[in-house]
């Protein structure tokens, strides 16, 4: 039976073994417990994960800014895809944005990850091609 509930803290080391082993995410220092939990505690109820069997099979972060929502790192267990679970923990964050006045969400998909892509566009989102994503690292920033 499929158990989808918010993600705690306790869920991190399933969660990131996930996503280790998820193609097209790639964690980084940002992704470490401690980061992942000052995320869940500022997005309070925003991040989802799916158990079934008491293993967990999907997860997924979830935030926003007070203006835009974010998705990051949704996986499903390759076993379990197919089943729905993607477009459910999806479906649960778009519901509590939405009850916090979020009217738009986004996320990040690598240009080469197709399956992605595939994925995020069947269940209704749409790619804005004229946007580029700019980064800056903070590291010895002061």
């Amino acid at each position: 039976m499929l158990d989808i509930r918010p993600f705690t803290i306790d869920d991190y080391c399933a969660a990131a073994e996930l996503w280790k082993n998820s193609e097209g995410v790639t964690l980084s220092a940002a992704d470490s417990r401690d980061n992942v939990n000052r995320y869940l505690e500022r997005n309070a109820g925003l991040s989802f994960v799916a158990y079934d069997d008491g293993k967990l099979v999907g997860a997924v972060l979830c935030g926003h800014d007070g203006r835009r929502g974010y998705l990051h790192h949704l996986a499903v267990d390759k076993r379990c895809r197919k089943r729905g679970i993607g477009k459910v923990l999806t479906a649960r964050c778009l519901e509590a944005l939405a009850a916090l006045g979020i009217e738009r969400c986004h996320l990040f998909v690598y240009g080469q990850n197709r399956a992605a892509r595939e994925f995020w566009s069947r269940i209704g989102w749409f790619e804005r091609s004229e946007l580029v994503i700019m980064s800056h690292d903070l590291a010895g920033h002061k």
